[in-house]
């Protein structure tokens, strides 16, 4: 079971889409483990964004995600990194796919609507800085020998 830390920016929570969002996760079959309502505070940011850092939108991408509260989720489901991937779209909204989270709700270039882990050492590193273990649950759903069976991902 592949887990990914996924965060609602404060766009999308500025415009009320938490609720239309994370139901496009559940719908596809993902199951959340941990969810908060937060704001990041500039230390964080720093931290989650140091590969970044001296990159010539790196100043504006901390100001974004400090700019107001997230939702952040840890998510987990078979192939939930690349399964998240591509349900949030292209990182640009005006590039992402109709039918996709940016490319249904979003057109900006600077707000993307949303953050996802690109691969699982990222998962597990962006998570911890967001969640304690204990703050991190495991269980299964009735649904979860339904949306695939077991071994074929």
């Amino acid at each position: 079971m592949e887990k990914t830390l996924i965060i609602l920016k404060p766009d999308c929570v500025q415009r009320r889409l938490i609720g239309r969002v994370l139901q496009r996760f559940e719908d596809k079959g993902l199951t959340l483990a941990g969810m908060k309502l937060m704001q990041i505070e500039k230390a964080r940011a720093e931290e989650h964004y140091a590969p970044h850092v001296g990159k010539p939108f790196y100043p504006g991408l901390i100001e974004y995600i400090t700019s107001g509260p997230v939702v952040v989720l840890s998510l987990h489901g078979p192939n939930a990194i690349a399964v998240s991937r591509k349900l949030m779209g292209a990182t640009f909204g005006f590039d992402a796919e109709p039918g996709t989270i940016r490319g249904d709700f979003g057109i900006s270039k600077t707000f993307n609507l949303i953050h996802g882990s690109d691969a699982p050492e990222t998962a597990e590193v962006e998570t911890a800085l967001y969640f304690s273990p204990r703050e991190l649950l495991e269980y299964t759903t009735a649904a979860d020998g339904w949306t695939s069976k077991p071994g074929e991902v």
